[in-house]
């Protein structure tokens, strides 16, 4: 693991080391203290030399001048470092969740991704920037402090040597519970993010339903949670804080009544003596920091098995050998296609399905809910990989093309739309790359959305808000077909995209969407039966299988058909003319 976590030094490790080499200064600064202190009892002070004491205050004053300036550089360039490296680990984190496959997101909350990729990648940066330089420090600091106690007097200086175990078995004791606590923590941080980012997406929907007290209930859960598991980390860490300061309490006193004693005797100077009491925190302090960075190391290294946790997973993979194909036509095929989301409930939400749909035809996808329909839309493009059967487009297995020339050859508009922050310009403009203006005008105008965009006082730059917060479910419908004519895709996927529109928005969307499905084979998955009688086939799909196919004529007169009772319960009350008399015979 700490090998895995070195190779993020590598970019920047000449800047490392400068803050090493600037860490190791600093200490090396700190430790001309105890010396000049020493000298002074032993020499200058009883020979009364009055001038030296002066000269080696200015020298002592320069040096902490000095050191000041290591520090600052320690800090500055270490930070630097600990940026680098956080910036990097957040870059290969996202890039990581952009090759995730969908089942990674049914299974994760966005919140909880959150918390690793701010939370979690913050303390490690924190580790990275800290802990080399508390290694090198302390790792000097008790170095010189070994010989230079024991260059005053060998004998008091094992004394206090031998009180150091004590603090290491404290720590090896508490340690394996302090990590257990800090992951029980962070797991729990998780869960309050992931509720806070749901009530705060939900704001409105709990407004309009008075369900503030419900969601704080919720909220509150995950904050006694987290409480809990607080108080076990501060519980374990506290143990820590209050054994390794008693410890050190005691080598002062063990130092003082040694030392007495020893001075007593004959066996110390008063200087050096001084001097030894003077210097014994060179000695504990650097432990004493030691042993208190390990919770430091510990949330740090939890991060990092979390972050690694998700670098690990296995990303979406094309098949070896697929193809980048620029131009497909559109023949799609799937033959004995089966799906499970769940394996181990052994429940399929696709069973066995065949249908064909010829280049430039539409097909309609009709039935019940949670029959299988948008499963269907999220196979063609390899969203999810069939557990059974193949997909061809083409006579060619999508498995043997790759992902993203499959997916740009694919333009999907859905019921719930999802557009991102920012202008109308940079949301349709997202259907293509290198788009132009007259383009992005062009597709605004064949989605009916353009005349409302130039109505507005800063047109294609205004800001539509958060997922379009500012934009009728009407507009960012037409924004998303902008974004699907921009692109120009052969396969067209239609998931509801007339669903819950009032019936002038509905006949301005059919519009585009008519407009947007001529020359591209087209799926549609449809609500609302009306948009798609004119669809060359209909599938009736229902638990997982295709119950009926046909046009709509010839669906609609067959009697005790899934199609009919659907369609009759659809328009049973509504003047349809010829289509109603035939429900009624």
């Amino acid at each position: 693991m700490l090998k895995r976590f070195a190779k993020y030094y590598k970019p920047y490790l000449k800047t490392f080391i400068l803050a090493m080499c600037c860490g190791l200064g600093n200490t090396a600064a700190g430790v001309v203290y105890p010396i000049v202190t020493r000298y002074m009892l032993n020499v200058l002070v009883p020979g009364r030399r009055f001038n030296m004491i002066i000269f080696f205050g200015i020298g002592l004053l320069f040096t902490y001048v000095i050191k000041m300036i290591l520090r600052y550089c320690l800090d500055f360039y270490g930070h630097q470092v600990g940026t680098y490296i956080q910036a990097d680990m957040r870059k290969e984190l996202f890039a990581k969740l952009e090759q995730l496959p969908f089942s990674f997101y049914d299974n994760n909350e966005t919140g909880k991704i959150m918390t690793r990729m701010t939370n979690d990648i913050f303390e490690i940066s924190e580790l990275a920037h800290h802990g080399p330089e508390m290694i090198v420090m302390t790792s000097f600091s008790l170095i010189f402090s070994l010989f230079y106690l024991s260059s005053i007097n060998i004998t008091l200086a094992l004394i206090i040597f031998s009180c150091s175990p004590f603090l290491f078995l404290i720590t090896m004791i508490v340690r394996k519970k302090h990590l257990e606590s800090v992951r029980k923590a962070r797991a729990s941080m998780a869960i309050i993010n992931g509720n806070l980012n749901s009530s705060i997406s939900g704001i409105r929907i709990t407004k309009a339903f008075n369900n503030s007290e419900r969601e704080m209930e919720k909220f509150e859960e995950g904050n006694s949670s987290f409480i809990e598991a607080r108080k076990g980390h501060v519980f374990t860490m506290s143990i820590q804080h209050a054994a390794t300061v008693f410890v050190t309490d005691v080598f002062n006193v063990i130092c003082l009544i040694s030392g007495g004693i020893f001075l007593f005797n004959g066996k110390i100077t008063f200087g050096d003596y001084s001097s030894f009491i003077l210097s014994i925190s060179m000695f504990t302090s650097p432990i004493l920091q030691m042993v208190q960075w390990m919770e430091q190391f510990d949330q740090g290294l939890t991060g990092f098995e979390r972050f690694c946790e998700i670098i690990d997973l296995p990303v979406e993979e094309d098949r070896e050998g697929a193809r980048n194909i620029k131009k497909l036509n559109g023949d799609i095929c799937f033959e004995h296609v089966s799906f499970s989301y769940n394996h181990d409930d052994g429940r399929e939400v696709l069973d066995d399905i065949s249908f064909k749909v010829p280049e430039g035809s539409t097909v309609a996808l009709v039935g019940p809910s949670g029959g299988g329909k948008t499963t269907i839309c999220h196979l063609l493009p390899k969203f999810y990989h069939p557990d059974a059967g193949k997909i061809t487009i083409d006579d060619i297995d999508i498995e043997d093309i790759t992902m993203y020339s499959l997916r740009e050859n694919i333009g999907i508009v859905q019921q719930d739309v999802f557009l991102f922050s920012g202008s109308f310009y940079e949301n349709i403009a997202y259907g293509k790359k290198d788009a132009t203006d007259r383009q992005i005008i062009a597709a605004a105008k064949k989605a009916n959305i353009y005349d409302y965009i130039i109505s507005l006082p800063d047109g294609f730059d205004t800001q539509i808000g958060e997922r379009g917060i500012k934009l009728s479910g009407g507009q960012k419908q037409r924004l998303s077909i902008a974004r699907v004519f921009l692109k120009n895709p052969p396969i067209l996927i239609l998931d509801e995209a007339t669903s819950s529109l009032d019936n002038t928005t509905e006949a301005l969307i059919q519009e585009a969407l008519n407009t947007l499905k001529k020359g591209r084979t087209t799926i549609v998955v449809a609500h609302r039966l009306s948009t798609i009688r004119t669809a060359d086939e209909i599938l009736v799909v229902a638990n997982g299988q295709i119950k009926e196919s046909g046009t709509h004529d010839k669906l609609i007169r067959k009697r005790n058909g899934i199609y009919r009772k659907l369609y009759n319960s659809q328009f049973i009350d509504s003047d349809f003319g010829i289509d109603n008399k035939i429900m009624m015979s």
